[in-house]
């Protein structure tokens, strides 16, 4: 997908951030998750950013119809549903397409609209409370992913299923270039303004060590137009998606870094036209609480037929110690 978008009137102070991520590597079982984000801040960025008005909702829009479609796949019904986590009305009214579905939205703040305001990292919610749970553009910010997931799991129902939309690797990857060079080269040195954001070859692997059965992970790659960079990083303040890394710089970002980054953006990443992109990487999650009735993989070496005999084929048997 393509979309234009047009700057933004709203006034941009050079302390503005990109857009931060979930963390990645790996997980040490049993530790405790490194503390990323300044989470108390994210939400006052989000109360913030609705508070003015304006919030800046062409992502979570697309987010929630690309939900649509993907529940429109499965051939079942639930009763509860659980949207955790949206910053905008766009899931529960999405869900509230299928009829006949009580939902929950679990806002991340308060004066976020939802009917309750629930951590993603501390669910309030009793085991197997929900049929279905989604949750779109609101894991990527949480610290401990892997335990999110696992109370996600807890609060299903057996068969319940799980579905879960947030930004992945390639996210911004045009700004960080744009961010780095133009610091290297305005300051002398580098601070972290972009988290790393989750790896969709991560994901399946998560969604196994939570619980979940059936696991699937996919991704798709949003690109927006916009007339220079400072449009963007208005739109990126106008979701309330400014960076909350606890190890941000605390320093003002200086105005003359913050115009060789936009010149630097606009050298690499504009087209003929002079509009620049900005890649936004939608990794899409999902799972099923384990229920007898689901599908299992077969045991290694319990197939009744051979490989060759199912392929219409003969077998070719290597001399010893080949293969």
């Amino acid at each position: 997908m393509i979309e234009d978008r047009s700057c933004r009137s709203a006034s941009l102070g050079v302390s503005a951030l990109p857009l931060a991520g979930a963390p990645r590597g790996p997980l040490k079982p049993m530790a405790a998750p490194p503390l990323v984000f300044d989470r108390p801040l994210a939400r006052r960025r989000l109360q913030r950013a609705h508070a003015g008005g304006g919030f800046v909702d062409f992502l979570a829009h697309r987010a929630a119809e690309d939900l649509a479609f993907r529940l429109s796949t499965v051939k079942r019904s639930f009763a509860t549903a659980l949207d955790l986590g949206s910053v905008t009305g766009h899931v529960s009214e999405t869900l509230a397409q299928a009829g006949g579905l009580r939902i929950v939205r679990a806002a991340p703040g308060p004066g976020l609209g939802g009917d309750v305001v629930a951590d993603e990292e501390a669910l309030p919610f009793a085991a197997q409370a929900f049929d279905l749970v989604a949750s779109v553009l609101a894991l990527q910010g949480v610290n401990d992913l892997p335990g999110a997931l696992v109370q996600i799991r807890r609060a299903l129902k057996p068969d319940g299923l799980f579905i879960g939309c947030l930004l992945g690797g390639g996210t911004l990857g045009e700004l960080r270039q744009a961010f780095t060079a133009a610091e290297a080269e305005a300051e002398g040195g580098v601070s972290p303004r972009v988290a790393p954001f989750a790896d969709v070859r991560d994901m399946g692997g998560l969604l196994q060590r939570a619980g979940f059965a059936l696991p699937v992970a996919d991704t798709e790659t949003v690109t927006v137009r916009y007339p220079h960079a400072l449009a963007l990083l208005a739109d990126l303040r106008g979701m309330g998606a400014t960076s909350t890394l606890l190890d941000r710089r605390r320093q003002p970002l200086r105005r003359a870094t913050l115009m060789r980054m936009a010149a630097i953006y606009h050298d690499r990443f504009a087209a003929p036209d002079g509009r620049i992109s900005a890649t936004f990487d939608m990794i899409w999650l999902s799972g099923w609480a384990p229920h007898d009735s689901q599908q299992r993989p077969l045991r290694p070496g319990s197939a009744k037929v051979r490989l060759a005999d199912a392929l219409g084929t003969r077998e070719i048997k290597l001399p010893p110690g080949e293969g």
